[in-house]
């Protein structure tokens, strides 16, 4: 039940073995307006087992969908099946506690069809006296947007704390507004005991692409040095290993590093947080963009595992790394990247999240503009109106030695393949350089 493209579906399997899927945050699907927020909220608790561990099980859902088909039967039963295992994949080592600060992550799974859910996260400590177990609101939606999605947790956690019962109200008003177009905002009315009608107003990003990231997560936690050669691997869709403790350091770094690659998408197993059952997926032998807890760390390296660049986010170090990755740039783009890439990362230049993500995202589509940005002029159109591109010529194209052996490594990947494979079907006008 996670992101990647190299096996099988999940009508093949059930959790905890991960079907694979494509990642595509960047289509257009993924973030259209008018739809449902969100498919599902579900509370997910951790239950005392007769032998003294506690596993997670979803204790509330909201809706419950009744006189479903079989299929969305069949579907829905999937979904709700893994959702557990993403909410807690910390393993069984939990106890009841008197403290604990919430957290927000997120997850991504695939469906049958290959369309995308997101989970929605946030796991906190019910209010009340003496020891008690951490519970996980999870929100089940196709739409991919943190900022939004964690405000509306914030609203969920504010209401939790006064009972469950204000939850649903809330739920239920946001479930019968549509999502917002980019830019645009949505008011929600909703009633708190005591406190009255409250109006909660919930705005979408401008820039869509940027709406489930953080970059300020990244360059908090490594040198820009060490996020180049990060891109660069992800680049040639090499297998990349992020170790922090918290889910939330986890999550919010992953989905960052996939975000650098724009316009292209990391088309591989993707799991933002791995759970526990499910380390042996660094084993694959196929790339992979994965999240695991530092506790595990011992348990990854014994793993039988193929070259990999392992970074751990809590030291901002590598851990293990293939060897070339300072070459794989081409020096002058690498240079105008750091420069970049470094100014970005003077907090007395940057204010804002929403600043530092324009800003960074800027440098790296104008790395893919200097490298690739000629791609339009090299498809060449039948009488039919269909695409060709031109592998050899466009390579050619380049002058610089580095550029082109980059570009000659690039274009057999599976992100450009699938990027022009959208091209040769669109009739990119021929005088547009990209």
């Amino acid at each position: 039940a996670s992101e990647g493209k190299d096996g099988a579906s999940a009508a093949e399997n059930t959790p905890p073995r991960v079907p694979q899927g494509k990642m595509g945050e960047h289509s257009s699907a993924f973030y259209s307006a008018g739809q449902f927020f969100f498919e599902y909220l579900v509370v997910v608790s951790l239950k005392k087992m007769p032998d003294g561990h506690y596993e997670p099980k979803i204790t509330y859902q909201f809706p419950k969908h009744e006189n479903l088909l079989k299929g969305q039967k069949e579907e829905e039963e999937r979904l709700l099946q893994a959702i557990p295992l993403f909410c807690f994949p910390d393993g069984n080592n939990w106890a009841p506690i008197t403290e604990f600060t919430s957290e927000t992550f997120s997850f991504v799974l695939t469906n049958v069809d290959g369309s995308r859910k997101i989970g929605y996260c946030r796991r906190l400590l019910p209010s009340g006296r003496g020891v008690r177990l951490p519970e996980v609101f999870c929100i089940i939606s196709c739409l991919g947007c943190f900022g939004l999605f964690s405000k509306i947790l914030d609203e969920v956690e504010k209401r939790r704390q006064i009972s469950m019962a204000v939850i649903y109200p809330f739920m239920q008003g946001l479930r019968e507004s549509p999502f917002p177009a980019p830019g645009k905002t949505v008011t929600i009315k909703s009633f708190i005991p005591e406190a009255g009608t409250e109006l909660i107003e919930l705005t979408r990003p401008v820039d869509a692409h940027l709406e489930h990231v953080e970059f300020q997560a990244l360059l908090q936690r490594l040198s820009p040095h060490l996020i180049l050669h990060i891109f660069a691997s992800a680049m040639l869709e090499r297998r990349l290993i992020f170790l922090a403790e918290e889910l939330s350091v986890l999550s919010q770094c992953i989905h960052a590093v996939a975000a650098l690659l724009y316009p292209f998408t990391w088309a591989h197993t993707y799991i933002p947080v791995v759970p526990e059952c499910l380390l042996d997926t660094v084993c694959c032998p196929t790339p992979f963009m994965v999240g695991i807890q530092m506790r595990h760390l011992e348990r990854v390296l014994e793993q039988p595992m193929e070259e990999a660049l392992i970074v751990d986010l809590c030291e901002g170090k590598i851990i293990r790394a293939v060897g070339d990755e300072e070459e794989i740039l081409p020096r002058k783009l690498q240079n105008e990247m750091l420069v970049s890439l470094n100014r970005h990362n003077n907090n007395n230049n940057v204010h804002t999240l929403e600043q530092v993500n324009a800003l960074v995202s800027e440098a790296f589509v104008h790395f893919f503009v200097r490298l690739v940005g000629h791609y339009a002029s090299h498809i060449k159109w039948g009488r039919s109106g269909s695409g060709s591109f031109q592998e050899r010529t466009f390579c050619k194209a380049i002058t610089s030695k580095s550029c082109r052996r980059l570009l000659k490594k690039f274009v057999k990947t599976n992100m450009f393949s699938l990027f022009i494979e959208e091209a040769e079907k669109s009739r990119i006008p021929q005088e547009g350089n990209g």
